[in-house]
């Protein structure tokens, strides 16, 4: 059974309900991804994050809702659609006997007959242990890495196919700073290279505007934004803060249209303005406010007056 998708709509989710007895875990969910876009997926705990992205992946039944991954519903996926797909979860306890570079060839092994004449499959075992940072441990077992080169090692596991989809869980975490910033670059290449869509979730939220095209943020089983961290912060608050010191004094102003405004200040002041900031609400800022909006039923019209209550 396939899913029309969109034009290059990859992942297509419509009105996706979950119900446990009596419970309704999601109600009504509907979003889609393109090849190549990077999608975080964020929300409290309990708000239907994992179980919204097991019914992706094909590995949980759904109540009710259509669902489409790469034209394929999850749930009647074959193995030539699982091929397409590379799951990063958020630990593995098995492969310690395993060598890094064994474990990794014999893995990709699996994909080699689902190659195409656009992708070809597996990735190679070196390269794919350069880009994630584990060449000097290569020819460890598995059960020797600590818990940031395991990490990296589960990050491995979940591309070594090529995935067009990748669902990513949580994927940094454990990772020191350094590795941190290599992965950022990693996902960057997979999608803007590779036109692999990804669907991240992660309660690191500088991490996720960093990396994601748009952010979805789902509470009580709905999504209540859709957007870029750009324009979730717009939605809540469309002036920018702008901050700046002259004559040694700190001055702050508010304003819709920090473009004009800073470009008529320095025409003004020109080098005298120091200490020069522009700051629109973090997504950070955003998360908390629409959260809040959303579990006290605050109108947008309220949604400033929340933004200034967490923000302070």
């Amino acid at each position: 059974m396939s899913v029309t998708p969109l034009s290059d709509t990859v992942l297509d989710v419509r009105d996706l309900r979950m119900r446990y007895g009596n419970n309704d875990i999601l109600k009504g969910v509907s979003f889609t991804a393109r090849s190549g876009e990077v999608v975080a997926l964020l929300g409290p705990n309990g708000a239907g994050k994992t179980t919204t992205i097991e019914i992706l992946e094909g590995f949980r039944h759904r109540s009710a809702g259509d669902v489409g991954v790469l034209g394929v519903d999850p749930e009647h996926g074959d193995e030539a659609w699982r091929a397409r797909l590379g799951v990063v979860l958020q630990s593995w306890r098995d492969h310690s006997k395993w060598r890094v570079r064994e474990l990794l060839a014999h893995l990709g092994s699996y994909y080699a007959t689902y190659s195409t004449e656009r992708i070809h499959r597996p990735w190679d075992a070196g390269e794919l242990i350069e880009a994630v940072g584990l060449t000097e441990h290569a020819r460890k077992r598995v059960g020797q890495l600590s818990g940031g080169q395991r990490r990296r090692l589960d990050v491995a596991i979940g591309i070594v196919g090529r995935p067009e989809v990748l669902f990513l869980d949580e994927p940094t975490a454990g990772f020191d700073p350094h590795a941190r910033r290599e992965f950022h670059d990693l996902v960057h290449r997979l999608s803007d290279i590779d036109d692999t869509t990804i669907l991240l979730t992660t309660h690191d939220l500088d991490e996720a505007e960093k990396l994601a095209d748009r952010i979805l943020i789902l509470a009580a089983g709905s999504i209540i934004a859709d957007g870029s961290a750009d324009e979730l912060s717009r939605r809540i608050s469309a002036d920018a803060e702008v901050r700046w010191s002259h004559d040694g004094q700190r001055h702050v102003h508010s304003t819709a249209d920090a473009t004009s405004f800073v470009r008529d200040l320095l025409v003004q002041h020109g080098d005298e303005i120091t200490h020069l900031e522009v700051r629109r609400a973090s997504l950070e800022d955003t998360y908390m406010t629409l959260v809040h909006e959303h579990e006290t039923g605050a109108g947008a019209g309220n949604a400033a007056n929340a933004f200034e209550r967490v923000a302070a």
